[in-house]
């Protein structure tokens, strides 16, 4: 999303995470899409653009004919949290550990909805 050429909001759609395994999903054989990076420019922030672009996540993802529609959050990013509740996504059981090569360590949360 951009205003004015200036990027405004943006995020990309994967067939596949590779954290998919880790929680326990409501339906681990439906066919799902993820969203992975979405970000809002700070400029923009508290107008309601995230939810935005969940809005226009899962219209994509209904016309590619999926279930539903996942992602994953690092446990302490409240604000996106909070969006993801706001927006009536639902919290998969467990955590996924993303682990980094110096051994830093990501634990990220499951959300998904039923698109």
């Amino acid at each position: 999303m951009t205003d004015n050429r200036e990027i405004v909001a943006a995020f990309a759609l994967c067939d596949t995470n590779i954290g998919e395994n880790a929680v326990e999903w409501n339906d681990n054989h439906a066919k799902a899409i993820y969203i992975d990076r979405l970000a809002v420019n700070i400029k923009y922030s508290k107008k309601g653009i995230g939810s935005l672009m969940l809005a226009k996540a899962k219209e994509i993802a209904r016309a590619l004919d999926v279930k539903y529609l996942r992602l994953f959050v690092v446990d302490i990013n409240e604000p996106a949290i909070q969006l993801y509740h706001k927006n009536n996504f639902l919290k998969a059981k467990g955590i996924y550990d993303e682990v980094f090569d110096d051994g830093f360590v990501l634990h990220e949360f499951g959300y998904e909805i039923k698109v």
